[in-house]
């Protein structure tokens, strides 16, 4: 019985270390310390993916509906540290699903942020990635068309830029220019 407690005591320890560490920041107190050097995301944008918060440095691309960019993005490239931001003009066209947060995942980007819709919610929501997006939407666009990566995105009433840092939770998103948290 002692023997079962104690892993019982140590698997709650590792437990409430790992909760600690994924609770080391929240937006609303960034934004109380450094109100001048935060931008707020509206609040339209919603997460639908399987971890709560997020915070990485932003890597933005522009799109034209079309999200073979972002597959490349997010298969091929190390997110360590990372946040993809992506703008597709709100377009109705889902732009993230499952086989993207896989790749996102297995690459270790920390979460995605999208000015537009997304799919595959009932898949996704297991997938330890954040996903900000404004709906969903069941089809995607076909045609291949080019987007633009480390290009300044303006949506959701702030400017996102490539190196500048974003921090998400339950209580919102919000972006500053360099790491404060």
């Amino acid at each position: 019985m002692f023997l079962h407690n104690w892993h019982w005591g140590v698997r709650m320890r590792n437990y409430l270390d790992d909760l600690e560490a994924l609770m080391a920041f929240f937006t609303a107190d960034i934004c109380d310390e450094h109100s001048d050097e935060v931008a707020v995301l509206d609040s339209e944008y919603k997460n639908y993916g399987g971890s709560d918060k997020c915070e990485g440095q932003i890597v933005t691309l522009k799109l034209d509906r079309n999200n073979s960019d972002l597959i490349e993005l997010l298969r091929d490239e190390d997110g360590s540290g990372k946040i993809a931001v992506v703008d597709v003009d709100r377009a109705y066209f889902a732009v993230v699903g499952e086989n993207l947060m896989k790749f996102a995942y297995q690459s270790n980007y920390a979460g995605i942020i999208v000015n537009g819709y997304i799919r595959d919610t009932f898949q996704i929501k297991d997938i330890p990635v954040a996903l900000y997006a404004l709906g969903t939407c069941p089809r995607k666009y076909i045609p291949v068309t080019s987007g633009e990566k480390n290009t300044p995105l303006f949506f959701g009433g702030i400017e996102f830029k490539s190196g500048d840092y974003l921090y998400a939770d339950t209580d919102g998103v919000i972006v500053s220019k360099e790491k404060i948290a």
